[in-house]
């Protein structure tokens, strides 16, 4: 059947109308929702054929179908699509070479592993504070023990040593 041969406006009015009606029940067993989405669904046919996007719509539909019947019938096309199915296989097992050999010039033995870096801290060999040298009294008269953390409060050395400080006291490292 060609284009010319259907007669577009009763179809597309039949359509629209058998749509309305089903909106109709929709509204009353589902809610406004459903009646509402569905004759939005049920004005497009007759927008379609007012608009004149119906011969567009055609068009897409034929090649559609040209295109599937030429794809199923075809063993040329058949050929074209093992050959794409080969591309895809080799394209996956050359990442999968690449990676491997990528982790064997870095030196690890598996990919994805590498050894943690061991970060330098600098000795904190420096004068003691008056805090810590004191007399151990506090001004209430009450002696206080000597705190191990102050004598390691260096100034930092770099710009995150005391991020990492906080992180290994919270046991993440």
């Amino acid at each position: 059947m060609t284009y010319d041969q259907i007669a577009w406006l009763p179809l597309c009015a039949g359509l629209t109308a058998v749509g309305i009606v089903l909106s109709f029940l929709a509204f009353r067993r589902r809610g406004a929702t459903a009646g509402l989405r569905a004759t939005a669904w049920s004005l497009l046919p007759l927008a379609a054929y007012l608009t004149g996007a119906h011969r567009t719509l055609w068009d897409i539909g034929s090649a559609a179908v040209r295109f599937v019947t030429g794809l199923v019938l075809s063993p040329v096309v058949w050929a074209g699509v093992v050959l794409a199915g080969l591309s895809a296989v080799l394209f996956v097992v050359s990442g999968a070479m690449r990676g491997r050999a990528l982790s064997r010039a870095r030196g690890a033995g598996t990919p994805g592993k590498t050894e943690p870096r061991q970060v330098e801290r600098p000795a904190t060999a420096g004068p003691a504070t008056a805090g810590s040298i004191g007399s151990g009294k506090s001004g209430t008269g009450q002696s206080e023990p000597a705190k191990s953390g102050a004598a390691k409060s260096a100034p930092p050395s770099d710009d995150f040593s005391d991020i990492e400080e906080i992180l290994k006291r919270r046991g993440i490292s």
